[in-house]
C-alpha cells in the first residue's frame, strides 16, 4: 500500500526543527502575550511566460520560513526569518520583550474544522516541464490561427503549493496545504493601423488538469479575442452622469474595492472607514446583500483556515441593504468584542496577518438581465474592468473599463473606449435599481493589495442597474 508523504516534512526536519520544539518555543515566547502564534510555511512556485511566439521566461523557486507574532492589547510585535530552526525562533522571541505583559483574560484558541476545501496534492510536480511549455505553445498557435488580425499573443502559466502550520502558546496546532494555479491569455489585434487588446484569465485552488483541457484554454482564447475585436470597433466613451449597467462576475471587483475594503475590521475599529459605526443602518438599496465567503471549494480566494487558524465561513456583511457586520482577524475582533470571522490573512510567513477579504460578492436578485438593459434605456454597459483605485475613508473610487458598450433605446449599442467609472461605494450601493438573477463569480484571477501585502481574492455579482454614476469619457 502506497502512503502519501506527510507535507509537514518540508517544515520539520531532523537537522532543523521538530513539532515538540516548535510548541515549546512558542509557549515560552508568548507566555505573557494576549494572543499570537508561530506561523511556519514552505512554498514552491513556478511561472512560465510565453510571448512573441517563444518562451521568454521559466522560473521555479522554493522558500521556507516562519513568522512569530505576539499581541498585547493593541500592540503587535513581529519577527520573521527564512530559516526553520530552534536558534532562529529563539532570536525572534527576543522581539516579544517590547510588549507589556497581558493583564486581562486571554482569548480562546480558534475552533476546529473538518472541512477540506481543496486537494493537498502538489500541482507543480504532476505535469512535466515540457508539457507546460507545450501548453503555452498550443495556446499561442491556436490564438494566431483564429483570425488574421491577431498580431501578438502573450500566455502566462503559474502555480504554487504552500504548506503552513500555525502553532499557538495554548497548545493549539493547525495546518493547511494550499495549491493555486492560474492561466492568463492576452491578445493584440490590428486592423487598418489600429491596435487593440483583449484578456482572459482563470484559475483557482486546484491542479493544472482543468487548465490543460483544450476546451478550457480554447474558451479563454475565444473570450480574449472577442474582447480585442470588439475594441477595434469602439468609439470614444461619453462623459457625464448616466445610467450604468454592470455585467455579472468580474465587475464585482468594483464592489470589492469600493465597498469590501471599507468593511474590514481594522478600518472600522479605528473609525477611518465610511462604514464605521453604522451597523444596523441602511447603507444600500433594498435587495442588496453582500457576503464574504472563504469556504467555497477550490476558489482562488478560499481558505480552509485563515492564517491565524480560524476556519473560514460565509459572513453576511450587508443584508437587504442593512449593514450587518464587518470582517475580522483575531486582534480586531477581540478589541471590538466580536468573534473572528476567518479573515486574518497574510501574504507569507514574512508578514503579520490583518483583516482581508476572501471571496466577496453580491447575491443575485430576481430581475431578468435583458429587462435590466431595457429599463436602462440609455447609458453604458460595463462588461469588464481593468485597474481601479479607492480611498477607504471616503469610499471614492475610479475604475477603468476594458470592455464596455453604449446602451441605446434599451439595447446594446456601439462598443466604447476609454470609459472610467467614478463614484463612492456607499453612494453607489444606494443607487442600485435592479439586481439580476445571473450572479456569477469571477474565473479566478483576483489579487488584492493592502498594506504592502498581496493575497489571492475572489469577486462576483449579478447584472446590476445603477442609476446616476459619473462616467469619465474621451468624447469631445
Amino acid at each position: 500500500m502506497n502512503t502519501i508523504p506527510d507535507p509537514r516534512r518540508f517544515l520539520y526536519r531532523p537537522e532543523g526543527l521538530d513539532p515538540e520544539t516548535a510548541q515549546r518555543l512558542t509557549a515560552e515566547a508568548l507566555k505573557n502575550c494576549d494572543d499570537g502564534e508561530l506561523y511556519l510555511q514552505y512554498t514552491a512556485s513556478e511561472s512560465f511566460s510565453f510571448d512573441d511566439g517563444r518562451l521568454k521566461a521559466a522560473d521555479f523557486n522554493t522558500q521556507a520560513g516562519f513568522g512569530l507574532r505576539g499581541v498585547s492589547g493593541e500592540t503587535t510585535a513581529f519577527a520573521q526569518a527564512n530559516e526553520l530552526s530552534e536558534g532562529a525562533i529563539r532570536r525572534a522571541a527576543e522581539t516579544m520583550a517590547v510588549l507589556d505583559p497581558s493583564k486581562g483574560p486571554k482569548p480562546g484558541a480558534p475552533r476546529r474544522t473538518n472541512s477540506v476545501l481543496y486537494t493537498d496534492a502538489d500541482p507543480l510536480g504532476l505535469i512535466p516541464f515540457a508539457q507546460k511549455v507545450a501548453l503555452c505553445q498550443n495556446v499561442d498557435a491556436a490564438a494566431r490561427a483564429r483570425d488574421p488580425r491577431v498580431r501578438q499573443v502573450s500566455v502566462s502559466l503559474g502555480g504554487s503549493w504552500s504548506v503552513i502550520e500555525i502553532v499557538r502558546a495554548d497548545g493549539f496546532i493547525a495546518h493547511d496545504v494550499r495549491p493555486l494555479v492560474r492561466l492568463n491569455i492576452s491578445i493584440v489585434v490590428e486592423q487598418n493601423g489600429r491596435r487593440e487588446s483583449g484578456f482572459h484569465g482563470l484559475g483557482g485552488r486546484y491542479l493544472y488538469d482543468d487548465l490543460f483541457s483544450p476546451e478550457t484554454w480554447n474558451r479563454g482564447i475565444d473570450i480574449a479575442l472577442a474582447q480585442a475585436l470588439v475594441n477595434l470597433d469602439s468609439v470614444p466613451a461619453p462623459a457625464g452622469e448616466m445610467t450604468v449597467v454592470l455585467g455579472p462576475g468580474w465587475p464585482g471587483v468594483l464592489l470589492h474595492e469600493a465597498i469590501g475594503h471599507g468593511l474590514e475590521g481594522d478600518f472600522n475599529r479605528k473609525g477611518t472607514s465610511a462604514f464605521s459605526g453604522r451597523i444596523g443602518e441602511r447603507v444600500a438599496a433594498p435587495g442588496v446583500t453582500v457576503v464574504d465567503d472563504g469556504s467555497i471549494g477550490a476558489r482562488r480566494g478560499s481558505l480552509t483556515i485563515d492564517d491565524e487558524g480560524t476556519p473560514t465561513q460565509c459572513n453576511t456583511l450587508i443584508e437587504d441593504g442593512i449593514l450587518k457586520g464587518y470582517i475580522h482577524d483575531r486582534l480586531n475582533a477581540r478589541l471590538m468584542g466580536v468573534e473572528p470571522t476567518g479573515n486574518g490573512r497574510r501574504e507569507s510567513f514574512a508578514h503579520a496577518p490583518m483583516p482581508r477579504m476572501t471571496n466577496t460578492f453580491m447575491l443575485g436578485g430576481k430581475d431578468d438581465p435583458r429587462e435590466i438593459l431595457a429599463r436602462a434605456k440609455n447609458g453604458i454597459y460595463a462588461k469588464s474592468f481593468g485597474g481601479g483605485q479607492v480611498d477607504i475613508t471616503s469610499g471614492k473610487f475610479v475604475f477603468s473599463c476594458t470592455e464596455a458598450y453604449r446602451i441605446e433605446n434599451g439595447k446594446l449599442g456601439a462598443p466604447i473606449k476609454g470609459a472610467t467609472l467614478i463614484g463612492d461605494g456607499p453612494t453607489v450601493l444606494t443607487k442600485v435599481a435592479a439586481i439580476g438573477n445571473d450572479m456569477a463569480l469571477d474565473e479566478g484571477i483576483g489579487v488584492c493589495g493592502k498594506g504592502g501585502q498581496s493575497v489571492p481574492a475572489g469577486v462576483g455579482q449579478p447584472t446590476l442597474l445603477i442609476e446616476g454614476l459619473t462616467v469619465g469619457g474621451t468624447a469631445a
